[in-house]
């Protein structure tokens, strides 16, 4: 190991987002996109990258934007999403926004954000230009640069600002707000998490350290530029190490394997649901699978179905690494580790950067074994939520974070996660884990996806329901399935009612949500 890198690894010269970018090798391969979609421009080395952040640095402070000002982000996925990240962030504090957000999403969380500036593409005219004018945000515009590298790009304002200067100048400090998300707000108010440079260069880190990420490693990006998962387990985990990530313009499954075969990864990332439709389509890709050299293949966001796991080893003959995450640390929290030490199917590993426990409703640790609510600490976790002194009262203990999670680690110490605890089953006071009833589903030979989730009962408050996809050319009934649990499940865990759906409704990252479900097919 270099003088660099273990520098790198051990936190001497990551502390700001810029300081790890200066660390790298000007001449390496920063940010690029598969051939196909780049229209003849070439990739971003860290020279590029460095010379993008200091344009960019300019421009801002020109608009009077500096450290810890709010800059929201409304781009579609690609290389300019990943650039614009990293390169504000250097400077002041960004806030990306899903583009497919409608007038009402914007209106709340731009309100909320409380933004000096918005990013938009040169060419967007949806929604969120006229919230931006309703609510006296200024508008800079983003255009990429066509005859130079892949992602640059240079920034414009729409009305131009005389003269003002930013109060705070300089680069951003370890200290500084780097990124701001909202909480999904499933059962409540959407809250902003404020991460600093130091909480997401610890956690580049940690996943770097868990993946043995190397110069030599390259990234496919499939994941949405909006979520901590695709920010950083790919793009800022990448460039920590030295490596190249390549941007795809979000996830086809009807182009993922002409990408994989142009970018050659030596791994990806994405939520399962990604997964499960590369799977589908890679019987008919079979010479472009015989050709890759994936090293790894990684998981996170939600919990990956054993037997996915397995099918995505068998096909592409590299290790499935599942890690579990949340915006409130960074991202990774634990993770299951490289070969050869022990992979656990239907767990997400070990402690991979932060302290992990187990804790009960007063406050007290638990021992291995016992099932309680997972809490974290360490340098990658948030210090509190934005403003809401009630959620930071209720999240945090003992110095300890509560991760709404329930779970159990085992002797060795793994993480084995038995569900939300806002989405575990409460049927007439018997408690059902939705993920120990998917698991068992997707046992069943016609079943492609599952998602168990409670539905309203008179009697018993909730009762256990099931949504599922069948695999394709395949045939079942709810009979069929219900019977099929008959000797595998108590029978309270069963689910009274299965619905099969051609599709089940996902979040915008992808990932299968359980709150809600109830009500948005009709059981409620």
């Amino acid at each position: 190991m270099n003088l660099v890198t273990f520098a790198l690894w051990s936190g001497v010269m990551t502390q700001t987002i810029f300081d790890l970018i200066e660390a790298q090798n000007n001449e390496a391969i920063a940010v690029s996109m598969p051939p196909s979609e780049a229209e003849g421009r070439v990739p971003l080395n860290f020279q590029g990258l460095k010379a993008l952040i200091n344009n960019v640095h300019t421009d801002l402070n020109t608009f009077g934007i500096g450290r810890n000002d709010r800059v929201a982000i409304v781009l579609p996925n690609g290389p300019e999403m990943a650039t614009a990240f990293v390169s504000i962030a250097c400077s002041a504090t960004t806030a990306p926004l899903n583009p497919a957000y409608g007038q009402q999403e914007f209106e709340f969380y731009l309100s909320d954000l409380k933004a000096k500036a918005i990013i938009l593409a040169e060419e967007e005219q949806g929604p969120v230009v006229g919230v931006a004018q309703s609510l006296g945000i200024p508008v800079l515009r983003l255009a990429p640069n066509p005859g130079d590298s892949i992602g640059t790009f240079r920034l414009f304002s729409e009305a131009a600002r005389s003269g003002e200067r930013a109060a705070t100048t300089g680069f951003a400090a370890p200290a500084d707000t780097a990124l701001v998300l909202h909480t999904s707000g499933t059962t409540s108010r959407p809250k902003i998490v404020p991460l600093s440079h130091e909480n997401l260069t610890a956690s580049a880190r940690h996943i770097g350290s868990t993946l043995n990420l190397s110069p030599q490693d390259r990234c496919l990006n499939i994941m949405p530029l909006f979520h901590i998962h695709g920010l950083i387990a790919a793009v800022l985990s990448s460039l920590a190490a030295g490596a190249s990530v390549s941007c795809a313009p979000g996830f086809n499954a009807l182009k993922a394997f002409g990408w994989l075969e142009e970018v050659d990864p030596s791994w990806y990332t994405a939520v399962p649901t990604m997964h499960q439709a590369i799977l589908a389509r890679a019987p008919r890709n079979h010479a472009i699978v015989e050709k890759l050299r994936l090293r790894l293949i990684r998981s996170s966001s939600s919990s990956l179905p054993p037997q996915v796991m397995n099918a995505l080893e068998e096909t592409f003959g590299a290790p499935v690494i599942e890690s579990y995450g949340m915006t409130e640390a960074a991202h990774q929290m634990a993770s299951n580790p490289l070969p050869p030490a022990t992979r656990k199917p239907g767990s997400v590993g070990i402690a991979a950067g932060p302290e992990v426990a187990i804790m009960d409703d007063a406050g007290v640790l638990l021992p291995s074994g016992e099932i309680g609510e997972v809490v974290i600490r360490g340098p990658n976790v948030t210090k509190g939520y934005e403003n809401n002194p009630e959620a930071n009262a209720t999240a945090f203990i003992n110095g300890w974070f509560r991760t709404g999670d329930q779970g159990m680690i085992d002797d060795e110490g793994y993480l084995r996660l038995t569900g939300r605890l806002k989405e575990i089953i409460n049927r007439g006071g018997e408690k059902v884990s939705p993920l120990e009833v998917d698991e068992v589903i997707m046992d069943h030979p016609s079943v492609a996806q599952c998602v168990t989730f409670a539905m309203p009962h008179k009697s018993l408050g909730e009762e256990v329901a099931a949504a599922i996809v069948l695999r394709e050319g395949h045939e079942a009934t709810e009979a069929e399935i219900r019977e099929f649990l008959q000797s595998r499940l108590a029978d309270f865990k069963i689910p009274r009612k299965v619905v099969i759906l051609d599709e089940i409704p996902k979040g915008a990252t992808g990932k299968l949500q359980r709150i809600g479900l109830a009500e948005k097919l009709g059981l409620a």
